[in-house]
């Protein structure tokens, strides 16, 4: 297992929409998550999708304890979620600051369902089947669009939200990407 280059706006395969996974439990498939797991850690993310290493698939995986990238946010459990279908559960949308390991350096504030329920598999094909709201709700919907070949970028109804961390944020400390 290892660490993988995260690919950055601007290329192509990150506009791509993710294809299904057919076979589960397989060695193909656990080097992926390990090595996405590996990545996301290295880099203190909150969660990392395939197509942001180049695999073409819907594969997600986050999880936040305690990230210096995210202080204030609570806990979300370490979750692989494969094939994941999102569905609001509500029609309130909340906006807060996001940043992605593929957007290196910038932040923006980005509106999000306030709660979701999401539905998928694990990477052994056992199903899962969350409602969720707060950071939780906010980091799978992110992960999520990835899959779609969406970055928060394209989300962000306000543009003067949007900017180097640096900038936006000098009183603080440097916030890994």
């Amino acid at each position: 297992m290892s660490i993988k280059s995260v690919l950055k706006m601007g290329d192509p395969r990150l506009l791509e929409v993710a294809r299904k996974v057919e076979k589960f439990g397989t060695p193909e498939l656990e080097t992926l998550i390990c090595d996405m797991h590996e990545t996301m850690e290295a880099l203190d993310g909150a969660g990392l999708a395939a197509p942001q290493i180049g695999v073409g698939l819907q594969v997600v995986i986050f999880g936040v304890k305690r990230n210096p990238r995210y202080p204030d946010a609570e806990d979300v459990p370490y979750t692989v979620l494969v094939n994941p279908v999102l569905t609001p559960l509500t029609k309130n949308m909340e906006q807060d600051w996001e940043g992605c390991l593929s957007v290196p350096g910038m932040r923006g504030v980005v509106p999000r369902f306030a709660k979701v329920r999401y539905q998928g598999l694990d990477q052994y094909g056992r199903s899962i089947d969350r409602s969720v709201d707060g950071f939780h709700a906010r980091v799978v919907q992110h992960e999520c669009d990835h899959l779609q070949g969406i970055l928060y970028p394209m989300r962000i109804t306000d543009f003067r939200t949007f900017g180097f961390t640096d900038v936006l944020f000098p009183d603080h400390a440097p916030m890994a990407e």
